[in-house]
């Protein structure tokens, strides 16, 4: 079984930062911050380890922010090179890894009428875990510092800097602070993605893409326009960074975007879908089988996903929209797809028993549909 997260900010590791403290601070008192983060330590889920051992660094670290500032800075470990893009975990000379997400979070409640100085701390801290959590109060804050030192730091040495600039903005950053006001207006973050879209780091790339997705929840147009604008044009690795970022709306059958990639035009043709078994028990599966028959007289590009249509506890269906095939369907073509869909129980979902259904949207269109029934 694989190790919980939670374990990832653990007493050893408290240990080994109070260590790695006392010796860039000799006044640092590593007995008493011990004491502090590790009571109650392990009864705690990840975040909550993360905030419980900042409120121990917040108690003993210097109460000028300056000063603990460059004590932090003086115990962290050597960067971390372009290519090592997740050493989270693991032994490093300094500080390093998950102990840095508490570090962050000191940043934040220390550092907030000291924006400039924080700002020199994470991007110390990024190139080392991920400053992606702790800049985002900062941007609620102090908006106008911020985005002047994100414009800087695209043109970092460090991708994990560069990274930064994308994946701190984020919008909707899973686990991070939404940013209403960039939820509401995203302009602000548009010529940051635009120098980034074609890095020379896949790691930076990848945010963008993650980060013009999070766009496409509120605003569809902005990127719909952006593809239409940078598709035609793309070298192979902003094509592929683009089509990562056009995920949520080709789900959604969006027309524009379909267009763009070359799939907006309706199947022509016949689909079956056959579902076995037609009963399942949760932490099963059940296979989906998916005849396509053309009537074209032309080749046709299809993007092929299915939707699962949950039944919830007032008994109504709710779709939730998977990733199935890309494929170009050549004139009069029969094609066989087959897909195993898992019914595992997962935490972000409550399963209903009764019937469920299936739906295959070809093109972001509905064109066949089948029924299953689940167990619990």
């Amino acid at each position: 079984m694989a190790e919980p997260f939670k374990n990832f900010i653990n007493p050893a590791l408290v240990h080994s930062a109070g260590e790695q403290l006392a010796q860039s601070m000799p006044a640092f008192d590593a007995r008493r911050f011990v004491r502090l983060a590790t009571t109650d330590l392990e009864t705690l889920e990840l975040k909550a380890r993360a905030m419980h051992v900042a409120s121990a660094l917040e108690a003993t670290l210097p109460s000028d922010f300056a000063r603990a500032a460059d004590g932090v800075e003086r115990a962290l470990a050597p960067p971390f090179a372009d290519d090592q893009l997740s050493h989270h975990s693991g032994e490093h000379d300094g500080l390093a890894g998950w102990i840095l997400w508490p570090v962050g979070e000191f940043v934040v409640r220390r550092g907030m009428q000291s924006p400039e100085r924080s700002l020199q701390a994470l991007h110390a801290i990024t190139q080392r875990f991920t400053a992606e959590f702790a800049i985002r109060p900062f941007i609620v804050a102090h908006g106008d510092v911020v985005f002047h030192t994100l414009h800087r730091w695209v043109h970092d040495p460090s991708a994990h800097v560069r990274r930064l600039v994308s994946e701190g903005s984020r919008p909707r950053l899973p686990w991070g602070l939404q940013l209403r006001q960039l939820i509401a207006d995203p302009s602000p973050t548009l010529p940051l993605l635009l120098a980034l879209q074609d890095d020379e780091s896949e790691y930076v790339r990848r945010s963008v893409a993650n980060h013009l997705n999070d766009i496409a929840k509120d605003h569809p147009a902005l990127v719909a326009e952006w593809l239409e604008t940078h598709l035609p044009t793309a070298s192979a690795q902003r094509r592929a960074m683009l089509k990562h970022a056009s995920r949520t709306l080709i789900k959604r059958g969006d027309a524009r975007v379909l267009t763009a990639w070359g799939t907006g035009k309706s199947f022509a043709g016949d689909a079956t879908l056959s579902l076995s078994p037609k009963r399942v028990k949760l932490g099963g599966h059940v296979q989906l089988q998916l005849e396509l028959r053309s009537t074209s007289r032309a080749t046709q590009q299809l993007v092929v996903d299915y939707a699962v249509h949950f039944r919830k506890a007032d008994g109504r269906l709710s779709p939730k929209v998977f990733k199935g095939w890309s494929l170009e369907l050549a004139p009069h073509e029969h094609r066989s797809l087959v897909k195993r869909h898992p019914l595992k129980p997962v935490t972000t979902r409550r399963y209903h028993a009764g019937l469920q259904a299936v739906e295959i949207l070809v093109n972001g269109a509905a064109v066949a549909r089948a029924e299953f029934s689940l167990s619990l």
